[in-house]
């Protein structure tokens, strides 16, 4: 597969859907990953852009078809990656970023050990509980509980290969920029895209 995969993993509240915007609209040769999901779409959320929307029966049937590379149960929705999808796309060449939970992550590391993965991290917990008030779209019960499942959720992040603190967003879409960057310039990744730069090596001099 000539395409490079980034997973990016946060916690609800740590700006992860921002950074990544913010990432897409700089980078027009990263392609995000639309997964799909049995929770309703929010106010001003779009079926096929943000996600695919579907319901339970739907996802089931496509999980137990083997039509997810990864799955999970998030908050009482489940989330899933086309299989198919993403195959195809690191094939033809393309890179994807995923957002991603942390199962997720490391579902998609056990089928594509390439992939690059990161996190990222709220300044604090504080300011994530402030992040998610500022929504105004949880009760303070449901704060409660999320901030709760975030510090879990964060106790894994010694699992990933980067780890961003995103404390500033104009920063934190540079050092993801950062990642992208990095993870292009593999050896592995290059060999792939550009043989013809590698053709002497086969070569007996």
């Amino acid at each position: 597969m000539a395409g490079t995969l980034i997973t990016v993993t946060a916690p609800s509240g740590a700006g992860k859907t921002t950074l990544v915007r913010g990432l897409l609209q700089r980078d027009p040769n990263l392609r995000l990953s639309v997964s799909y999901t049995t929770r309703a779409p929010r106010e001003g959320e779009e079926n096929g852009r943000e996600y695919h929307f579907v319901d339970i029966e739907s996802f089931l049937e496509m999980r137990d078809n083997g039509g997810f590379i990864e799955w999970a149960e998030v908050h009482g929705n489940y989330y899933g990656t086309s299989r198919a999808w993403l195959t195809e796309q690191l094939w033809e060449g393309r890179d994807i970023i995923l957002e991603i939970d942390w199962q997720g992550a490391r579902q998609v590391r056990g089928a594509f050990p390439d992939q690059v993965s990161v996190f990222v991290l709220p300044p604090s917990l504080g300011e994530l509980e402030n992040r998610l008030r500022g929504r105004g779209t949880d009760n303070e019960g449901t704060i409660a509980r999320r901030v709760q499942a975030a510090l879990g959720e964060m106790r894994h992040v010694r699992e990933f290969g980067y780890v961003i603190i995103n404390n500033s967003l104009p920063d934190a879409i540079d050092e993801l920029a950062v990642v992208v960057q990095a993870a292009r310039l593999r050896y592995s990744n290059q060999h792939k895209r550009h043989p013809q730069y590698f053709s002497f090596l086969a070569k007996d001099c």
